[in-house]
């Protein structure tokens, strides 16, 4: 899944697994919820959309609701999730290899970490963090061998760019802890049930004298 049409396929099954959006709110959130994609085309999503359509894993039906107010015809298209594709957004979610935290797809595993098992999300989480080690310890290797024949201005974009690495270092190393205490965690036990408790037979009068 390292193509960006297949990254943005699986952003779009993400979206619509909440329910159906026409096209107009689709690349909304898309844009919200997503840096990659602020820039989104109508011209590129709905190729995507008919691609997703033909593979059986998305549906439209033309609604008479407007998405806006100045939307026009075409927009009132809408497009949902077919049980193929809620198949195969699952499947996809339990996957975990090296292509889940590569940069753009891991923002997109991770919007939809609530839909993901939790061992999932902790391999995903630990290959991220690992991706991110290497990366930083491979610019400061670089900033020190080039460190005579670089300007002022390239060693602070080089400064600035490892204090972000630090700090989506301590940020997935925070969600990591977060995730291993809460798959170690025991089940909480039922509550126990009340003791039965037997009635006692009132006690028998006493004969009158």
């Amino acid at each position: 899944m390292r193509k960006r049409s297949d990254v943005l396929d699986l952003a779009i099954l993400g979206r619509l697994a909440s329910g159906p959006l026409h096209g107009y709110e689709l690349r909304k959130r898309l844009a919200a919820t997503l840096g990659m994609f602020r820039s989104l085309s109508f011209g590129s999503l709905y190729p995507r959309l008919r691609a997703l359509e033909a593979l059986g894993w998305i549906t439209s039906a033309h609604t008479a609701e407007l998405p806006h107010a100045l939307a026009s015809k075409r927009s009132r298209v809408s497009y949902e999730l077919t049980a193929a594709g809620k198949e195969h957004l699952a499947q996809t979610l339990t996957a975990s290899d090296p292509a889940a935290w590569d940069d753009d797809v891991f923002d997109v595993r991770f919007s939809m970490f609530t839909d993901t098992d939790p061992q999932t999300r902790l391999w995903i989480l630990e290959g991220r963090r690992t991706r991110v080690l290497e990366r930083r310890e491979a610019t400061r290797t670089a900033a020190v061998k080039n460190r005579e024949r670089r300007d002022s201005y390239t060693a602070e974009l080089q400064r600035h760019g490892l204090e972000l690495l630090d700090k989506e270092v301590g940020w997935l190393e925070g969600l990591i802890a977060v995730e291993r205490a809460a798959t170690a965690s025991p089940p909480a036990a039922p509550p126990a049930s009340p003791a039965p408790t037997t009635a006692r037979p009132p006690a028998a009068a006493d004969p009158p004298a």
